[in-house]
Protein backbone atom coordinates (compact mmCIF):
# COMPACT_ATOMS: atom_id res chain seq x y z
CA UNK A 1 0.00 0.00 0.00
CA UNK A 2 1.62 3.80 -0.76
CA UNK A 3 2.35 5.68 2.43
CA UNK A 4 1.72 9.20 2.63
CA UNK A 5 5.23 10.25 1.73
CA UNK A 6 5.55 7.76 -1.73
CA UNK A 7 2.38 9.20 -2.87
CA UNK A 8 3.69 13.01 -2.26
CA UNK A 9 7.49 12.18 -3.81
CA UNK A 10 5.84 10.17 -7.28
CA UNK A 11 4.73 13.25 -8.81
CA UNK A 12 7.98 15.00 -8.20
CA UNK A 13 9.78 12.13 -9.26
CA UNK A 14 8.36 11.46 -12.71
CA UNK A 15 8.16 15.23 -13.39
CA UNK A 16 12.22 15.27 -12.71
CA UNK A 17 12.09 12.02 -15.22
CA UNK A 18 10.58 14.38 -17.60
CA UNK A 19 12.92 17.31 -16.75
CA UNK A 20 15.43 14.59 -17.53
CA UNK A 21 14.32 13.36 -21.08
CA UNK A 22 13.33 17.16 -22.14
CA UNK A 23 17.29 18.23 -21.48
CA UNK A 24 18.50 15.30 -22.95
CA UNK A 25 16.45 15.76 -26.42
CA UNK A 26 18.42 18.74 -26.45
CA UNK A 27 21.62 18.01 -25.25
CA UNK A 28 21.89 14.81 -27.76
CA UNK A 29 19.48 16.55 -30.26
CA UNK A 30 22.87 18.83 -31.00
CA UNK A 31 25.52 17.23 -30.13
CA UNK A 32 24.91 14.12 -30.89
CA UNK A 33 24.69 10.61 -28.85
CA UNK A 34 28.57 10.31 -28.77
CA UNK A 35 29.66 14.02 -28.25
CA UNK A 36 26.70 14.64 -25.73
CA UNK A 37 27.02 13.26 -22.28
CA UNK A 38 25.57 12.71 -18.78
CA UNK A 39 26.92 14.87 -17.30
CA UNK A 40 25.89 17.67 -19.85
CA UNK A 41 22.14 16.30 -19.31
CA UNK A 42 22.81 16.83 -15.07
CA UNK A 43 24.18 19.88 -15.27
CA UNK A 44 21.32 21.27 -17.45
CA UNK A 45 18.44 20.18 -14.90
CA UNK A 46 21.12 20.80 -11.92
CA UNK A 47 21.93 16.81 -10.61
CA UNK A 48 24.77 14.98 -10.43
CA UNK A 49 25.76 12.57 -13.02
CA UNK A 50 24.92 10.02 -10.01
CA UNK A 51 21.93 11.23 -10.19
CA UNK A 52 21.04 11.23 -14.07
CA UNK A 53 21.88 7.12 -13.61
CA UNK A 54 19.58 6.85 -10.79
CA UNK A 55 16.78 7.62 -12.69
CA UNK A 56 18.06 5.89 -16.01
CA UNK A 57 20.49 3.73 -15.12
CA UNK A 58 22.89 4.02 -18.14
CA UNK A 59 23.49 6.24 -20.98
CA UNK A 60 22.19 3.82 -23.35
CA UNK A 61 18.95 3.42 -21.34
CA UNK A 62 18.30 7.20 -21.12
CA UNK A 63 19.26 7.11 -25.00
CA UNK A 64 16.02 4.36 -25.67
CA UNK A 65 13.95 6.41 -23.18
CA UNK A 66 14.68 9.88 -25.26
CA UNK A 67 13.93 8.07 -28.38
CA UNK A 68 10.28 7.11 -26.99
CA UNK A 69 9.66 10.39 -25.94
CA UNK A 70 10.56 11.62 -28.78
CA UNK A 71 7.79 9.67 -30.81
CA UNK A 72 5.46 10.69 -27.70
CA UNK A 73 5.80 14.03 -29.07
CA UNK A 74 5.53 13.70 -32.37
CA UNK A 75 1.97 12.44 -31.68
CA UNK A 76 1.31 15.36 -28.38
CA UNK A 77 -0.96 17.73 -30.57
CA UNK A 78 -2.89 14.68 -32.39
CA UNK A 79 -6.02 14.16 -30.91
CA UNK A 80 -5.92 10.95 -30.21
CA UNK A 81 -1.95 10.83 -28.70
CA UNK A 82 -0.97 8.18 -31.29
CA UNK A 83 0.33 7.79 -35.13
CA UNK A 84 -2.34 8.69 -37.41
CA UNK A 85 -3.93 5.09 -39.10
CA UNK A 86 -5.51 4.45 -42.29
CA UNK A 87 -3.48 6.64 -45.27
CA UNK A 88 -3.13 9.34 -42.94
CA UNK A 89 0.03 7.41 -41.42
CA UNK A 90 1.72 7.83 -44.54
CA UNK A 91 1.72 11.46 -44.16
CA UNK A 92 2.70 11.32 -41.04
CA UNK A 93 5.90 9.71 -41.83
CA UNK A 94 6.50 12.42 -44.25
CA UNK A 95 5.88 14.95 -41.48
CA UNK A 96 8.47 13.05 -39.22
CA UNK A 97 11.15 12.79 -42.25
CA UNK A 98 11.19 16.54 -42.30
CA UNK A 99 11.00 16.81 -38.36
CA UNK A 100 13.81 14.67 -38.18
CA UNK A 101 15.75 17.14 -40.67
CA UNK A 102 15.57 19.65 -37.23
CA UNK A 103 16.98 17.70 -35.33
CA UNK A 104 20.54 15.67 -36.39
CA UNK A 105 21.72 14.21 -33.13
CA UNK A 106 18.36 12.37 -32.09
CA UNK A 107 19.02 11.04 -35.36
CA UNK A 108 22.14 10.03 -35.11
CA UNK A 109 21.07 8.28 -31.64
CA UNK A 110 18.71 6.25 -33.85
CA UNK A 111 20.79 5.07 -35.67
CA UNK A 112 24.13 4.24 -33.20
CA UNK A 113 21.25 2.27 -31.18
CA UNK A 114 19.79 0.26 -33.68
CA UNK A 115 23.41 -0.84 -34.86
CA UNK A 116 24.03 -2.12 -31.29
CA UNK A 117 22.99 -3.82 -28.38
CA UNK A 118 19.47 -2.45 -28.23
CA UNK A 119 17.64 -4.96 -29.93
CA UNK A 120 14.78 -6.19 -28.14
CA UNK A 121 13.72 -2.26 -28.24
CA UNK A 122 14.16 -1.85 -32.34
CA UNK A 123 12.54 -5.51 -32.53
CA UNK A 124 9.33 -4.10 -30.49
CA UNK A 125 9.79 -1.09 -32.96
CA UNK A 126 9.53 -2.45 -36.27
CA UNK A 127 6.83 -5.10 -35.39
CA UNK A 128 4.48 -2.25 -34.39
CA UNK A 129 5.38 0.15 -37.27
CA UNK A 130 4.83 -2.53 -40.21
CA UNK A 131 1.56 -4.02 -38.12
CA UNK A 132 0.72 -0.19 -38.26
CA UNK A 133 1.83 0.77 -42.20
CA UNK A 134 0.18 -2.74 -43.33
CA UNK A 135 -2.81 -2.07 -41.91
CA UNK A 136 -2.62 1.88 -43.27
CA UNK A 137 -2.45 -0.27 -46.39
CA UNK A 138 -6.05 -2.64 -45.65
CA UNK A 139 -7.75 1.09 -45.29
CA UNK A 140 -6.17 2.74 -48.32
CA UNK A 141 -6.97 -0.41 -50.55
CA UNK A 142 -10.49 -0.76 -49.34
CA UNK A 143 -10.79 3.22 -49.71
CA UNK A 144 -9.69 3.16 -52.87
CA UNK A 145 -11.53 -0.11 -54.36
CA UNK A 146 -7.87 -1.45 -55.15
CA UNK A 147 -7.58 -5.46 -54.60
CA UNK A 148 -5.30 -5.72 -52.33
CA UNK A 149 -2.06 -6.81 -53.97
CA UNK A 150 0.16 -9.51 -52.07
CA UNK A 151 2.74 -6.88 -52.18
CA UNK A 152 1.67 -5.20 -48.77
CA UNK A 153 3.69 -6.86 -46.20
CA UNK A 154 7.23 -6.45 -48.47
CA UNK A 155 6.38 -2.64 -48.85
CA UNK A 156 5.56 -2.06 -45.64
CA UNK A 157 8.83 -3.53 -44.43
CA UNK A 158 10.23 -1.01 -47.52
CA UNK A 159 8.82 2.02 -46.16
CA UNK A 160 10.63 1.78 -43.02
CA UNK A 161 13.67 0.46 -44.61
CA UNK A 162 14.14 3.15 -46.72
CA UNK A 163 13.47 6.12 -43.68
CA UNK A 164 16.39 4.09 -41.78
CA UNK A 165 18.61 4.38 -45.08
CA UNK A 166 18.13 7.66 -46.08
CA UNK A 167 18.51 8.77 -42.15
CA UNK A 168 22.23 7.35 -42.10
CA UNK A 169 22.53 8.82 -46.05
CA UNK A 170 21.69 11.84 -44.38
CA UNK A 171 24.26 12.37 -41.87
CA UNK A 172 26.58 11.32 -43.69
CA UNK A 173 26.03 13.91 -46.78
CA UNK A 174 23.41 16.45 -45.44
CA UNK A 175 24.36 18.73 -48.01
CA UNK A 176 23.16 15.87 -50.86
CA UNK A 177 20.83 14.24 -49.41
CA UNK A 178 17.79 15.92 -48.06
CA UNK A 179 15.40 13.64 -45.86
CA UNK A 180 12.08 15.39 -45.54
CA UNK A 181 11.87 15.31 -49.72
CA UNK A 182 13.80 12.15 -50.41
CA UNK A 183 11.43 10.00 -47.44
CA UNK A 184 8.30 11.56 -49.41
CA UNK A 185 9.66 10.61 -52.88
CA UNK A 186 10.21 7.24 -51.55
CA UNK A 187 7.06 6.71 -49.63
CA UNK A 188 4.98 8.04 -52.40
CA UNK A 189 6.59 6.04 -54.51
CA UNK A 190 5.73 2.62 -52.79
CA UNK A 191 2.14 3.64 -52.00
CA UNK A 192 1.65 4.05 -55.56
CA UNK A 193 3.08 0.90 -56.64
CA UNK A 194 1.03 -1.17 -54.32
CA UNK A 195 -2.23 0.62 -55.72
CA UNK A 196 -1.10 0.61 -59.36
CA UNK A 197 1.52 -2.30 -59.44
CA UNK A 198 4.57 -1.27 -61.97
CA UNK A 199 5.55 -3.52 -65.22
CA UNK A 200 7.84 -6.09 -63.56
CA UNK A 201 12.00 -4.93 -64.09
CA UNK A 202 12.49 -7.09 -66.66
CA UNK A 203 10.66 -5.07 -69.15
CA UNK A 204 12.67 -1.87 -68.97
CA UNK A 205 15.94 -4.32 -69.52
CA UNK A 206 16.95 -4.10 -73.58
CA UNK A 207 19.12 -6.36 -74.74
CA UNK A 208 22.16 -5.19 -76.30
CA UNK A 209 22.25 -3.74 -79.72
CA UNK A 210 18.07 -3.64 -79.66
Amino acid sequence: MATENSTRTRPATRQKRTDILEAAVEIFGNKGSTNGTLADVAEQVGMTHAGVLHHFGSKQKLLLEVLAYRDQADVAELVEKHIPGGPELFLHLVRTAFANERRPGIVQAYTVLSNESARDFFEERYTTLRREVTEAFHELCAQEGVTEPDTVAAASASILAVMDGLQLQWLLHPDIVKLGEASEFAIRAIVNSVLHPAPELETYVREAGQ
